[in-house]
Formats: C-alpha cells, structure tokens, sequence
C-alpha cells in the first residue's frame, strides 16, 4: 500500500511539474510576440545583439523594411525580429507603425501553423500553412498579422509565428546543401584560374559549387552577377544561404561590374576564394569592414 501511494505522489509531482513547465514555455512563446510593427528609416541598418553601439552586430537592415518590434522598453533602443533574427536597432532609425497598415510578406516557422478568422486563439481556422510558405501581410493587431495566403485565404497569423521579410521568395532547401557543400573545401588553396579542389579563385569556387546542383556559371565574378541566372538581392538582410554574393571594389575590378564573388552562408558571413591573407577558401564577415563596403547584390537561384 505504502509502495503505491509512493508512486501515486510521484506521478501527481511529474504532472506537476510538466504543468509549470508547460507554462513556463506558453509564457516564453507569448513573450516573443510582437507588440507593434515599425519601418527602418536608415540604410545599412545595424542589427545588433544588445543595446548598444559596441553589441555586435548581428545583420545589416535596408532602409523601409518592416519588423516586428518585440520590446520597447530599453530608453533608444527596440528589440526588433526580421527574417527570422533577432536583435536591436537604434530608435533614431525606426518609426513605429501608427495605424498597423502596412504591406510586406511574413515566412511562417513552423508547420501547422493555424490562419484565424480573427485575432484569437478562440477564432475559426480557416487554413493552417507549414514552415518556409510566404504569405502577403497586410498589417497588424493585438499581437496578430492580418494576412492573405497564396490561394486568396484572408485571415491573421499570431505574429511569433510569422517572421517579417520583404522577400516573396520562399527560402530553398537546397540552400543548406550548397552551404554544406561549400563549407567541405574550407580552406582550399586560392590558385588564380582555378576551378577544382586542388584549387579555387574566387569565381572558379562559386562556378563550382553551383555546378553540383546542376547550373552552369561562366568563370568570372561579373559573367555570374551579369548570367539572368535567379533573382536579384541587394540588401543583406535580404540574403539567403546558398545564395551568390558580389562585390565591387574599383581598385581591383579592372573595369568591370565585379571584383569578387561568394557564397552566402547565413549569420551575415559569406565562404569564398580569397586571394589576399589567408591566400584560400575563407568565412568572411559582409556586415562591417571591406565587404560591407564593396557589396553590391545577391543572386537567389
């Protein structure tokens, strides 16, 4: 008898525990929804890891883009979430969306995700939409997007589970597969010419790379930037992993409309053929410093 009613209060303890926890996490999720939705105001925008000038910093923001502003709280800062990261920008740089109409696309991030008819856990589902799928977003209530779906469905998204970009292109999976794939010739030696594992130049790496996917691109930096291939990025915080990155910087470009290209990677890091310094296949920083400076697009394929 004492051996079950042991037992009983040790499942009456998991169960309770599960319940704290449990909440522990809808609180945690609820925390993350938007309280208001802003536009950036400056170009090259600094997403940073804290508030602060001297915080790292985590991507860079064109100018005009919509995020969710998750807190307001921190004197001349917002902690803001775009394009599923997350971090501060400046108030000075952001103004906050007064009467929450507005126009840009959300990327659900997670499957299931439900569409109401109102802006309420309580409100019929009117569909549900799976990780990665774009929707339009038309604007903003009470921790919710009013949304319209691909196939014309209307309704509203809790805003945690909608990350805001200004993209309609659905993210690839093969992105992370040529990421994975670049990042095996890490540290390759840089041969001018070179298109092969024994040795890469710049356009040599990204031409083959893009090759064990099936594209064919000519062997320079500005035939790839110039080939019609995909669609076009110019900011970094637009870009995806596995997407082309190009650069042009006029004292080495030779009169042409690129210097240098890569593969961008995520976190605002790029792996390319480098053939000053560490003279090879290196991860490069694109939100400060020279690449920053000579950045000049994307290619999404």
């Amino acid at each position: 008898m004492t051996y079950f009613a042991g037992k009983m209060t040790r499942v009456f303890l998991l169960s309770v525990i599960t319940v704290l926890l449990l909440a522990g996490f809808a609180v945690a999720a609820e925390s993350e929804q938007a309280v208001a939705v802003g536009a950036t105001t400056g170009s090259s925008l600094r997403l940073r890891e804290g508030p602060s000038t001297s915080a790292a910093i985590v991507t860079t923001l064109d100018k005009g883009v919509a995020v969710a502003v998750l807190d307001d709280s921190t004197d001349g800062w917002y902690r803001v979430a775009y394009s599923g990261k997350t971090g501060y920008v400046s108030a000075d740089y952001l103004v906050i969306d007064q009467d929450n109409i507005f126009t840009t696309y959300g990327r659900a991030n997670g499957d299931g995700i439900n569409v109401r008819s109102g802006p309420s856990t309580e409100s019929e589902v009117l569909a549900s939409v799976n990780s990665g799928t774009i929707v339009t977003v038309n604007g903003f209530e009470d921790g919710w997007y009013d949304v319209t779906c691909k196939y014309g469905t209307e309704g509203y998204i809790r805003s945690d589970f909608l990350d805001l970009t200004a993209s309609n292109t659905a993210s690839s999976a093969a992105g992370s597969s040529i990421v994975d794939i670049a990042m095996q010739h890490l540290g390759t030696r840089y041969v001018y010419g070179g298109a092969s594992p024994s040795g890469f130049d710049c356009s040599g790496f990204t031409m083959y790379i893009y090759k064990q996917f099936g594209y064919s691109l000519p062997h320079t930096a500005t035939g790839q930037w110039q080939s019609g291939i995909g669609t076009r990025v110019y900011s970094i915080s637009e870009l995806q992993p596995g997407d082309l990155v190009f650069f042009n910087d006029p004292s080495r470009n030779a009169g042409k409309a690129c210097s240098h290209a890569g593969i961008y990677i995520g976190n605002g890091q790029h792996i390319h053929s480098s053939s000053s310094r560490s003279n090879g296949v290196i991860i490069s920083d694109l939100t400060s410093g020279y690449y920053n400076t000579y950045f000049i697009g994307g290619i999404h394929v």
